[in-house]
């Protein structure tokens, strides 16, 4: 497989982190760490945060950067990305935060260094749209939200 090489740039809260890595040879997504210095944040539950990664990203044109949620984070402390997934497009070049929101039943500390989300490079189709009189009919029509059964 052919790696795509996204150029970032460390800033100064995140001297002491590596870059984002795949943690395994079969890994899609690459972890974000959280760059917060020596204070800790708490985010209780319901609460959300923007949490810092301490790295600016050069995503290629045609492609989307986008954040997701980590599924330890998830599972063992209901924490996860809220805008899932976050996207982060080719002209921005501000700092990667990651969205967290704790939907468990307990506060969650976050500490500088802590894998907080993941980040999958994917290339992006444009889309143009056409408006039109009448769109064709399908078998399921304007069900959804659960209208295909279980």
């Amino acid at each position: 497989m052919t790696a795509v090489m996204v150029r970032c740039q460390r800033l100064a809260h995140a001297r002491d982190l590596p870059l984002p890595a795949l943690a395994t040879a079969g890994a899609a997504g690459a972890d974000l760490r959280a760059a917060l210095g020596e204070k800790p944040l708490v985010i209780d539950p319901g609460a959300r945060a923007a949490v810092p990664t301490g790295f600016r990203f050069a995503v290629p044109e045609g492609y989307e950067m986008q954040v997701r949620p980590r599924s330890g984070l998830a599972l063992r402390h209901g924490v996860t990305v809220l805008n899932t997934p976050g996207t982060v497009d080719s002209d921005f070049r501000g700092e990667v935060m990651a969205i967290l929101v704790n939907l468990g039943t307990e506060p969650f500390t976050v500490r500088h260094g802590d894998r907080i989300a993941q980040v999958l490079l994917a290339p992006v189709l444009r889309a143009s749209f056409a408006e039109v009189a009448e769109l064709e009919d399908t078998g399921r029509g304007s069900g959804g939200f659960g209208s295909t059964g279980r």
